[in-house]
């Protein structure tokens, strides 16, 4: 089985979603989205954006 996106909404109202690998390990989190539609958007971004994105190492 592929990985996958879960969506929910939080105590609070807010929309947010996990990206779960195939063996259901979370390997992302989303912020809180005041809607269902900005929560979709916000994967989609993850969708187009991230497959070839470089790993940046930063010193905090």
């Amino acid at each position: 089985m592929a990985g996958k996106f879960e969506l929910w909404t939080d105590k609070g109202g807010d929309w947010r979603f996990n990206l779960k690998a195939s063996n259901g390990q979370v390997i992302a989190t989303s912020q809180g989205y005041s809607s269902k539609a900005g929560a979709l958007n916000g994967i989609e971004s993850v969708r187009t954006n991230a497959p070839g994105a470089p790993v940046v190492e930063i010193e905090k």
